[in-house]
C-alpha cells in the first residue's frame, strides 16, 4: 500500500466516523453518563498528548528542560495565573535550564 493510499483511506475513515456521529440519537447524548464520559475522555486525551509531547523523543522517553517547565506551568495554572503569564514563565524556565545544561 502506498503512502497516498494510506492517506486516502484515513481520510475516508475520518469522514465515516464523523457521519456516524450524526446517526447517534440526541437523547443518547443528553443522558448524564455519556456526557460525563465525553468530558473525562477529553481531559484524558489532552493529558496524554501533553505527556507524549513533553517526554517523547522518537521512540524513547527523555527528561529534559520541558519537564520542569511543565511543572511550573501546572503550578501557575493551579494558582489561576493568567494563561499568557503561565506560557511566558514556563518558556523562561525551559530557556534558563537549557542555557545552564
Amino acid at each position: 500500500m502506498t503512502l497516498w493510499q494510506v492517506v486516502i483511506l484515513a481520510a475516508v475513515a475520518c469522514v465515516a466516523m464523523k457521519f456516524a456521529g450524526y446517526l447517534v440519537p440526541p437523547k443518547l447524548l443528553e443522558r448524564e453518563r455519556p456526557a460525563r464520559i465525553a468530558d473525562l475522555l477529553t481531559v484524558a486525551l489532552l493529558a496524554a498528548l501533553i505527556a507524549v509531547q513533553t517526554l517523547g523523543v522518537g521512540q524513547s522517553i527523555e527528561v529534559d528542560a520541558r519537564v520542569p517547565a511543565l511543572i511550573v506551568a501546572a503550578a501557575l495554572y493551579a494558582l489561576r495565573v493568567p494563561f499568557i503569564v503561565v506560557v511566558l514563565v514556563a518558556a523562561l524556565v525551559a530557556a534558563v535550564i537549557r542555557n545552564f545544561l
